[in-house]
């Protein structure tokens, strides 16, 4: 039996059924965006004021888990596989290695800096921080260096130092950092 509708080539439909999705989406983001009229007061909601001491906690666990997943990577997929001679000329698996350390190290980067930022929430975790924030800074190239496996036993222990100053300065604060090693999609971002 056959159908009387028409049905389009195999390549025609695996680009219209993408496109349809996009654009569904984009009429559904811009129909959310748009406000319908007038609304009341009464039904509709309202963010309420969150208070000092629930926005310092919120702050500290945010802290908490990015510094975490920065102490996490850094050991995992840095200090780790140095340690282990992964990075070295002619050992198994040399290339994976480097590129899982140096995301590791932009992963690390990136979260340290969202960790401070959160520290500002806080103020006593913000004062404990903020001398950290040079040496955050210096593991902005590094990640490079270790893709590259131009990275010697100075910057794994820049890494190092960086990560346990940190937990130190969260510790001192009331914010204790563990370490949590992230997923490998994580590391992709």
């Amino acid at each position: 039996m056959s159908s009387s509708a028409p049905t389009a080539p195999a390549p025609v439909r695996r680009l219209l059924l993408p496109l349809l999705l996009s654009g569904t989406l984009v009429v559904g983001a811009a129909a959310c965006g748009k406000s319908g009229g007038s609304a009341s007061g009464s039904g509709s909601a309202s963010p309420s004021a969150t208070s000092s001491a629930e926005a310092q906690k919120f702050a500290k666990t945010r802290f908490v888990a990015n510094a975490g997943l920065a102490a996490g990577a850094t050991y995992q997929w840095i200090v780790k596989p140095y340690r282990a001679g992964k990075f070295k000329k002619g050992a198994d698996g040399r290339t994976f290695a480097l590129v899982k350390a140096g995301l590791a190290g932009g992963f690390t980067y990136n979260r340290l800096k969202a960790a401070t930022e959160n520290a500002k929430g806080d103020p006593l975790l913000a004062k404990a921080v903020a001398p950290l924030t040079a040496g955050i800074e210096s593991l902005k190239g590094l990640a490079g260096k270790l893709r590259n496996g131009q990275a010697g036993e100075g910057d794994i222990g820049a890494f190092e130092s960086v990560i346990n100053n940190i937990k130190s300065a969260g510790s001192s604060a009331g914010a204790d950092v563990k370490d949590k090693v992230p997923t490998t999609s994580q590391l992709g971002g």
